[in-house]
């Protein structure tokens, strides 16, 4: 009888799993991200996501150094069930950002129910694995679309870029900062913008965070300015130099993209008012809460524009402000 009751949860367990992934690509098929290069642009940024260590316990073998791994990883020992992630599971704004934060979700509990079948094997191990609860991590990306007039914003970025150490958390935390004062100084020039917020469990926040910046990063043609975790390039591309954006530009795309430890109340909807007090909250982001920086923009060269329809397509989420 027993052996009858464990084979059918089992195999609940299993049609459950196939329901979710098959979930995962039936949405990704209607999930068209739009991936053709308007200009060329810049990009700054870096971080890092080390789990915080665990002090150690003897004769609990289930519990694994590897236990964070990013997406995928979960729990060595141990499945993590619904009342774990629906409180800390929650997004804002829609698209892309918000099917990424989703389907890192989804691959916590999928894995969680790959890995439950230790749970008879080793009880105590898994005991002690849940006993570990892991931080959940924040992820906000702003995008603003601002008047070509702003070109001087442009070049602050590129001095940015070309004196910051973004490979310490005070040198992202300064990045941070000048970048949003700069925004904040010309908000007369802001069209429009777009604010999304999510919070995921620990293991799966770097994966989510590469696949966010990713997606943003494919929609420049090359990045001519680039300082990435202590890493700076200078490069041009055929028909011009980084530094001098052509009278031409009607529009510049900034995207912000932070993952933290703090849990910032953050408004989504898109007003002058509510994109300003954004800024100076990610403004002040400590050192110590901030785990991963990008800030990345478009265009970067002379000759090369950025027009409406070419922004709204590149960023089909922008709300006119």
């Amino acid at each position: 009888m027993f052996k009858t009751t464990h084979f059918n949860w089992l195999k609940r367990k299993q049609i459950f799993s196939f329901l979710v992934i098959s979930t995962i690509i039936f949405s990704s098929l209607f999930t068209h991200p739009n991936t053709a290069a308007a200009a060329s642009g810049g990009r700054i940024g870096g971080g890092s996501f080390q789990a915080p260590s665990s002090p150690r316990r003897q004769n609990y073998g289930g519990y694994g150094g590897n236990s964070f791994r990013g997406y995928g990883s979960g729990y060595r020992g141990g499945g993590i069930g619904f009342p774990f992630l629906l409180p800390i599971f929650g997004f804002g704004g829609g698209g892309i950002f918000g099917f990424l934060i989703l389907m890192s979700i989804v691959g916590v509990i999928v894995n969680s129910f790959k890995n439950s079948s230790n749970f008879s094997n080793s009880s105590n191990n898994s005991i002690a694995s849940q006993s570990v609860v892991p931080s959940k991590v924040s992820l906000i990306q702003l995008q603003i679309g601002l008047l070509a007039s702003a070109k001087e914003i442009q070049v602050k970025l590129r001095e940015i870029a070309s004196s910051s150490n973004t490979s310490t958390s005070s040198g992202l935390q300064k990045v941070l900062q000048d970048t949003t004062l700069s925004l904040l100084r010309k908000p007369e020039l802001w069209v429009y913008s777009n604010m999304e917020t999510g919070s995921v469990p620990f293991t799966s926040a770097e994966s989510t965070f590469n696949r966010i910046s990713i997606t943003e990063r494919s929609k420049l043609k090359a990045e001519l300015t680039s300082n990435y975790s202590g890493q700076i390039s200078s490069s041009t591309n055929n028909k011009s130099n980084p530094g001098d954006s052509d009278s031409t530009n009607e529009y510049i795309a900034i995207t912000i993209l932070v993952a933290t430890k703090e849990d910032l109340r953050l408004k989504n909807s898109a007003n002058i008012e509510q994109i300003t007090e954004a800024l100076r909250l990610l403004g002040s982001i400590s050192s110590n809460d901030l785990i991963a920086l990008e800030v990345i923009w478009q265009p970067d060269g002379e000759g090369e524009t950025l027009r409406e329809e070419e922004l709204i397509t590149q960023y089909p989420n922008l709300k006119h402000l």
